[in-house]
């Protein structure tokens, strides 16, 4: 006589589900952002990019120009330290 082994099988999620469970819980929500465009010349550009160091020009204007437009002097002059401190 043989002898039969029951296997029990756990109930798993499918990977595609953890995937997207994980990144939620760990993901703030994004806030719904527009389009802001200006024009400007190409040294104001290249300034704008030496200021802000690599890759990082988008944040760096989005950051001063927000700050300007609350009247925050505080964040302002602490950018503008900060750009003194990397050149």
């Amino acid at each position: 006589m043989s002898k039969t082994t029951k296997k029990t099988t756990r109930s798993r999620k499918p990977a595609a589900e953890k995937a997207s469970t994980k990144t939620a819980e760990t993901k703030a929500p994004r806030e719904e952002l527009c389009v802001f465009a200006f024009r400007l010349t190409e040294a104001e550009r290249d300034a704008i990019h030496k200021a802000a160091g690599p890759a990082k020009a988008s944040k760096f204007a989005r950051t001063l120009l927000v700050a300007a437009a609350n009247k925050d002097d505080a964040a302002v002059r602490a950018i503008m330290k900060e750009i003194a401190a990397v050149a």
